[in-house]
């Protein structure tokens, strides 16, 4: 069944077509909710809550584009909504700019994508989302700066110290493995 197939029987509220659209895409948006949640039970939470604006916008998607996209930019602002009512504004804080050093290519080679992401799921959590939202969705400073209501050089204070965090856990990480 294609994408405008199972828009059309969400929308004329057939229960098993919006089951379909959940486990199509459950598996994928539960691990966009689970890098910017804090614990599982909160990326759950994300991802109900971004399912049921999924349902309530269906009629609003234009089939311009891909529709996977268009669910995961509203998990990504789900995701968000989530964070600006649960955390602390501290978290953004704009400290002074850190120097990114050069790391060894041995220490990235050695690493998995799963322990990787481990390594982005232990960033302070300002860190790890404008990390995210920068590194892994594609939005550019001034768009996270909107969206996270912080000035665009927190923005990138917050890129560069999830990155030198990153190289300095990468650095331990070669040490280990030499």
């Amino acid at each position: 069944m294609n994408d405008r197939e199972l828009i059309e029987g969400c929308l004329s509220g057939k229960a098993e077509y919006e089951r379909m659209l959940y486990d199509r895409f459950s598996a994928k948006m539960f691990v966009l909710c689970l890098r910017y949640a804090r614990n599982k039970m909160e990326a759950e939470d994300i991802m109900q809550d971004g399912f049921i604006r999924v349902y309530r916008k269906l009629h609003t998607f234009k089939h311009k584009g891909s529709f996977e996209g268009w669910i995961r930019k509203i998990m990504v602002h789900t995701a968000l909504k989530f964070l600006k009512k649960s955390s602390n504004k501290n978290e953004f804080s704009n400290l002074d700019e850190v120097k990114e050093e050069p790391i060894k290519s041995k220490a990235i080679s050695d690493i998995n994508e799963k322990e990787l992401l481990e390594l982005v799921n232990q960033l302070p959590h300002g860190y790890k989302t404008v990390f995210n939202l920068y590194v892994i969705e594609g939005y550019k400073h001034h768009e996270i700066a909107d969206m996270l209501e912080i000035g665009e050089s927190t923005s990138r204070s917050q890129l560069l110290k999830a990155r030198k965090y990153l190289q300095n856990a990468l650095k331990h990480l070669q040490v280990i493995l030499a």
